[in-house]
């Protein structure tokens, strides 16, 4: 798992590979978090390592918050994908399935188109 990135004002979500299925991290990180002046919730998912902070955001930034992740070393801006990076990569992806499917159905036909002939010949 890698780390992901998403913010809009009022809303920061997280993943980190440090927290995912990680108890005791996650009460540090919620402890540590909660000292923030501007935090209204803190949810952690352990099963994908996913961390939503509720703020708001004339009282402290998600730079703020992402700023005492990373010296505490729960997070790594540096790996971080976000929102737009993950959605091109899954586009990506999905794009070159189709591709790899197209050409297979194409080759598939002319295969057996090919094959049929063949017999066609031999009888």
């Amino acid at each position: 798992m890698s780390y992901y990135i998403h913010n809009v004002p009022g809303r920061l979500r997280l993943k980190s590979p440090k927290i995912k299925k990680n108890e005791n991290v996650a009460d540090e990180v919620k402890k540590t978090l909660s000292t923030i002046s501007g935090i209204a919730t803190i949810d952690i998912n352990l099963t994908t390592g996913s961390l939503l902070v509720n703020y708001n955001p004339k009282t402290t930034s998600h730079q703020d918050i992402i700023s005492i992740l990373q010296r505490k070393g729960y997070f790594d801006e540096t790996k971080a994908k976000t929102n737009e990076q993950y959605i091109h990569g899954a586009a990506s992806k999905a794009g070159h399935l189709v591709g790899k499917a197209v050409l297979g159905a194409f080759v598939q036909e002319a295969l057996e188109g090919s094959a049929l002939s063949l017999l066609a010949a031999l009888l």
